[in-house]
């Protein structure tokens, strides 16, 4: 791979993540998570890019596309038409938008940043699915312990799923109780119970969700009792949360020590220099 090469694949990187970051601002800017964002309230820029999307003609969704806006919680209400819709536009501003650069560059670099910031932009919205999905996953693995334990407490207290689910979802204002609360209201207005928990399930990324589901419908199928399970449940939860965070602590600390020596290194480096100066000083 030649240096040329080089230089603009880390520029279609650097391009991508800053689409990435926008993009990203834009999505959370909805303080806590409720009902879905109709079309009219999404950003300026968004509806923008997905208009024009639209008009050029957006290529075929994926087959697993759909699943994982569903698993980054539909960011900005964007279903898998105004994705592909959003991702083409953004190819095309992030040509015309990257040209004047482009021409700029010496020898080979305009073409082949022609090629790498249409692939940036087009590529941007699926790492924003992505990083979004692994936040979310994030944000629910440390809820669902404490959640687990309300639940049991709803549910030995007599309270039947669906009311148990909207409870213990009225009590926090997280991601999870967030779809534990939009589990319960679509039981409540008719839907059956195993598709709305298959619901919560896909918007979800957090494989104890899936147990807790799986436990749900064995608990309805067979009559057995609930309350041992979300016990064990909500332990191993909470011993999945500590040894997560005790793998961020190891791999925080290398970084920490690294801040360390950058910053206390050429301080003492000063002080050396320091002392030089003022020991040949006194010499003189």
């Amino acid at each position: 791979m030649t240096a040329a090469a080089v230089i603009a694949a880390g520029a279609g990187a650097l391009a991508a993540a800053a689409l990435v970051d926008v993009a990203g601002w834009l999505a959370t800017r909805r303080p806590h998570p409720g009902p879905v964002p109709r079309a009219g309230r999404r950003p300026v820029l968004v509806a923008a890019l997905v208009r024009l999307g639209r008009r050029l003609g957006a290529p075929a969704a994926p087959e697993d596309l759909d699943a994982r806006l569903e698993a980054a919680g539909r960011p900005l209400g964007l279903d898998p038409r105004d994705m592909m819709a959003a991702k083409g536009a953004g190819a095309l501003a992030a040509l015309l938008g990257g040209a004047p650069l482009a021409a700029a560059l010496p020898g080979r670099l305009p073409l082949l940043a022609a090629v790498g910031l249409p692939v940036a932009g087009f590529l941007a919205p699926d790492l924003l699915i992505a990083r979004r999905t692994r936040a979310r996953g994030r944000a629910m693995a440390a809820e669902l312990p404490d959640l687990l334990d309300l639940l049991r407490v709803s549910i030995e207290a007599g309270l039947p799923l669906g009311r148990a689910l909207a409870e213990v979802g009225s009590r926090h204002r997280g991601a999870l109780a967030g779809e534990w609360r939009a589990a319960a209201a679509r039981i409540d207005l008719g839907v059956p119970q195993a598709e709305a928990l298959a619901r919560m399930v896909a918007r979800c990324p957090v494989p104890a969700v899936s147990t807790l589901v799986a436990a749900l419908r064995r608990a309805e199928r067979h009559g057995a009792p609930l309350s041992d399970t979300l016990a064990a449940q909500a332990g191993e939860a909470r011993a999945t949360h500590a040894r997560r965070l005790h793998e961020q602590a190891a791999r925080a600390a290398p970084k920490i020590q690294l801040v360390v020596a950058l910053m206390l290194v050429p301080s003492a480096m000063l002080l050396v220099a320091a002392a030089l100066v003022a020991s040949l000083g006194a010499g003189t």
